[in-house]
């Protein structure tokens, strides 16, 4: 299975008045992630969107384990959980410095058309994109 890292050094302002990580920030590091896993398999998202096609959360789900602090380093673990001919579900573990998990997740987005948000295969507009993603996709 193919599993793309990357790490998030813990900002103050990430954090709420005990201390802990604001959950919504935990969200904003699995689009990092997800950034960093498309960059490491030479895909753009930003050209994909600038031929015309967007690629929208229909699904968040996240378990928080292990509160993280300021201060911490986080590590964000992203590989492809499944793909189908129009959904993508991503999948993520937020670690710890020693390897406790902190929170797990999964979030799924289809692709659409820019200008009527109509669904669209990723297999019509980047077959190579698409075989990649058949080919790591865990299920």
């Amino acid at each position: 299975m193919f599993v793309s890292e990357t790490t998030v050094d813990i900002r103050y302002a990430e954090t709420d008045q005990m201390g802990v990580v604001y959950h919504a920030n935990y969200l904003i590091w699995c689009e990092i992630g997800r950034s960093k896993i498309l960059k490491d398999l030479g895909y753009n998202y930003a050209e994909l969107e600038e031929s015309g096609y967007l690629s929208p959360v229909m699904d968040f789900s996240i378990q928080y384990k292990a509160a993280m602090r300021y201060g911490q380093t986080a590590t964000v673990r992203t590989w492809i959980e499944a793909h189908t001919k129009l959904r993508t579900t991503y999948g993520y573990e937020i670690l710890h410095e020693d390897g406790t998990i902190a929170a797990t997740a999964t979030s799924e987005h289809i692709l659409v058309k820019k200008e009527n948000f109509r669904p669209v295969s990723l297999k019509k507009i980047n077959p190579d994109w698409d075989a990649k993603y058949v080919e790591i996709a865990r299920t």
